[in-house]
């Protein structure tokens, strides 16, 4: 989850998309790249983002989410994990992403190592209900499946 605030970048997916806000965060705040890192990490018990990238930590200050996910990989791999699919769910009211979605994938997949037909991403609006129907906010949800290498 994160906050929307007005002449902000919106990065989605490691997209940039043209809208009056965007979400605000340490790193580049895409929500969607968090969530996917967070549901790999959780899956192999290794902690959560804030731990491996903390927000007090300069390095990670407005860096590419991408990065963020190919340090993840790279810790999964450490731990003898490969990623066998990502599905995901943006909830926002605007703007529309599944034009987007396309680029979104293959931002991922190169990332994280895996094909762009192991990757979902779905939206949903919140019906104008809430921080997220106000446009205050943007949540994602991710859930992974990984397997032992070998």
């Amino acid at each position: 989850m994160h906050q929307l605030r007005e002449q902000h970048p919106f990065v989605l997916g490691g997209v940039n998309l043209e809208h009056h806000s965007g979400a605000f965060g340490h790193s580049d705040a895409d929500v969607l790249l968090h969530a996917i890192c967070d549901a790999l990490l959780g899956a192999a018990n290794l902690r959560d983002i804030g731990y491996h990238f903390s927000n007090t930590d300069d390095r990670w200050k407005g860096i590419s989410s991408l990065i963020l996910l190919q340090h993840v990989v790279v810790l999964l791999k450490e731990k003898g994990w490969q990623i066998g699919n990502i599905d995901a769910m943006v909830c926002l009211e605007a703007p529309k992403i599944n034009p987007h979605i396309p680029a979104m994938q293959a931002n991922i997949a190169k990332a994280a190592g895996i094909s762009e037909e192991d990757i979902s991403i779905k939206a949903t609006t919140n019906e104008q209900l809430g921080f997220i129907g106000r446009e205050e906010g943007i949540v994602a949800y991710a859930v992974c499946l990984i397997e032992k290498e070998g």
